[in-house]
């Protein structure tokens, strides 16, 4: 709130000093018809009557008159109960900020982890009896003309099979 002043004017003063001594409203005056001479006359004297006269009791020419406006101490308080409430709420905000921070970091690295294990590529299991069959594959290959010479690496694979799908019926059942 701002401070406010009041101005209370002499002029304002007298008028309160002399009451009810004035009327309220002013007569309305009739103009007799005169002379232009007379009517400079009239209007000289006319000016000099109408200046005011000082009163005792009061001086003429007065300084203005100021009065304080007193700040309310309801309204201070209640502004610092204001500004209180305002930086315990900043505080509270900066917290609440700090604590979601962590918990996204949180969240971000939990989503990673189980990304991670979720979606993770399995590795491959080795194929079996593999590198009996590109041995045999080669022999092949290399011997189109005689394939006899590759006998013993066909029956190396062969017997490797014959083994593999041993082992998977004997776990089936």
């Amino acid at each position: 709130m701002g401070d406010y002043t009041i101005q209370i004017s002499s002029r304002l003063i007298n008028k309160l000093a002399e009451g009810d001594n004035q009327p309220k409203r002013k007569a309305k005056k009739t103009k007799p018809n005169v002379s232009p001479q007379s009517k400079a006359d009239q209007e000289k004297t006319h000016h000099d009557a109408e200046k005011p006269k000082p009163m005792a009791e009061l001086p003429t020419q007065s300084p203005p008159f100021f009065f304080p406006v007193p700040q309310q101490a309801a309204a201070n308080t209640e502004l610092e109960s204001i500004k209180y409430i305002l930086k315990e709420g900043e505080k509270v905000l900066e917290k609440v900020e700090r604590q979601e921070r962590s918990i996204v970091h949180e969240v971000t690295e939990r989503a990673k982890d189980l990304r991670e294990k979720e979606f993770k590529i399995p590795e491959p299991k080795p194929i079996p009896c593999s590198s009996d069959h590109e041995a045999w594959k080669k022999c092949y290959e290399e011997n189109v003309d005689n394939p006899l010479k590759c006998n013993a690496l066909v029956m190396r694979f062969q017997d490797c099979a014959r083994l593999l799908r041993q082992q998977v019926s004997s776990k089936e059942t």
